[in-house]
């Protein structure tokens, strides 16, 4: 009988150590009420945009917190609409556009819980319309010698609303409604 050597052709890989700079141990908090400046990168309106509807914002500067960059330029949020609102009689259209993502320039990822801040509830739209007609109401002044004067008040009916939107390029704030811990920050 012939013995026939059987050799190991398969050698263990050889991994490396990986090492990424985490702040596990001192994370940057980022407070409720946080504001970055934005910009949009497409148009979002009532007219065209569902609810679900993806949006992108771009920031425009960078964000320190204690000699720290933890939001650089060029950090992308992404959301989506919500809460769409078609224009009525009286009303505008309105939506909230939510914001879940956060992606740090080198590509790192960080979930958040943020919106596109508006003074109206984070509600982008939804003023009333102006008046659709006006009214003529006499005064009679008797103490400028019985003159009659002509006031005009707005009627009860209103215009139809308009649609919402945010133009592209357009300069936005994200505010954040849950804190948020910062562990990863980008270095030059």
């Amino acid at each position: 009988m012939l013995a026939i050597p059987i050799y190991k052709s398969f050698a263990e890989p050889q991994v490396a150590p990986l090492f990424l700079e985490m702040r596990e141990e001192n994370p940057i908090e980022l407070p409720v009420g946080t504001f970055i400046g934005v910009e949009s990168a497409q148009e979002i309106s009532t007219q065209y945009c569902p609810e679900g509807y993806k949006v992108r914002f771009i920031t425009t500067n960078d964000y320190y917190v204690d000699d720290t960059n933890v939001v650089p330029v060029n950090t992308s949020f992404f959301g989506y609409v919500e809460d769409v609102h078609d224009p009525v009689v009286g009303t505008n259209g309105s939506f909230k556009v939510k914001i879940s993502k956060m992606v740090l320039p080198d590509g790192y990822e960080i979930p958040v819980d943020a919106y596109i801040y508006s003074s109206n509830n984070n509600m982008i739209g939804g003023e009333l319309t102006a008046p659709a007609a006006w009214r003529k109401m006499p005064h009679y002044q008797s103490k400028i010698g019985d003159k009659t004067t002509l006031q005009i008040r707005p009627a009860r009916e209103r215009q139809k609303g308009a649609h919402a939107v945010i133009l592209s390029g357009e300069d936005r704030i994200v505010v954040f409604v849950k804190p948020l811990q910062i562990t990863h920050t980008v270095t030059d």
